[in-house]
């Protein structure tokens, strides 16, 4: 019997939990051959150290932060919520000082980056956002969203930070690829990576529209992984 006063169980250890490495030291070439040596001088070294490093396989890149602003227009909000059907990849809300994760994760079938993205919300559950980076198609890279969508992206240097643009929308369809009308895009959209210094660098996501002018803009401020524990 058990002495009185003792609780009468056995203590059961948990497995040991194996920390997740947030990059591997073998260097990627990818974004830096995207943008041609030139262009990849002139980015400070902490975006350089970024997007250089080939994640691990079983491995994970992790970003942490907040949004920091976020602005819509009405036809920019129910862009964002057509948008879910596609599985949602523009912020839906305008809630600020909300947390914000961004974990990246290779793609060992395409040899692209499983990009998941968490915003917090004031209310609810969050907003979770899955894409993919193909390093593959007419400009060397697209993102695909969800139901067969996709985006061809262009890579650019410009005031020392990182670009992403886009050059046109897609539709793949059983092997087909449809390229969607000017006139039937949401507008441009345009993703900054930018160095702020200290650990910290801010993703801007804009989408603007030529006749309808600026939809949506989203800043989020971020540090890598080892910073935000």
């Amino acid at each position: 019997m058990a002495e009185q006063g003792k609780a009468d169980f056995q203590v059961i250890p948990f497995p040991a939990v194996r920390e997740v490495s947030p990059a591997s030291d073998v260097g990627d070439l990818r974004f830096r051959t995207l943008i041609g040596e030139p262009a990849w001088a002139r980015l400070p070294d902490a975006v350089r150290a970024r997007f250089g490093k080939r994640i691990a396989a079983a491995s994970i890149a992790i970003y942490a932060g907040e949004i920091v602003e976020c602005r819509m227009s009405r036809c920019g909000w129910l862009i964002a919520q057509a948008g879910r059907l596609i599985g949602g990849p523009l912020p839906t809300r305008r809630d600020l000082f909300v947390p914000a994760t961004v974990a990246v994760t290779e793609d060992p079938v395409s040899g692209g980056q499983f990009w998941t993205r968490i915003y917090g919300r004031a209310r609810g559950f969050p907003q979770v956002i899955n894409s993919c980076k193909s390093f593959s198609g007419p400009t060397g890279l697209e993102e695909r969203i969800g139901g067969g969508f996709g985006i061809a992206l262009r890579v650019e240097v410009a005031d020392e930070a990182l670009h992403f643009v886009s050059d046109h929308y897609f539709l793949a369809w059983r092997g087909l690829r449809l390229r969607i009308p000017l006139w039937l895009s949401p507008g441009r959209l345009r993703v900054s990576h930018i160095d702020c210094g200290h650990g910290l660098f801010a993703f801007v996501l804009s989408l603007e529209h030529p006749l309808l002018g600026e939809l949506i803009r989203q800043t989020a401020m971020f540090s890598e992984w080892e910073d935000a524990r």
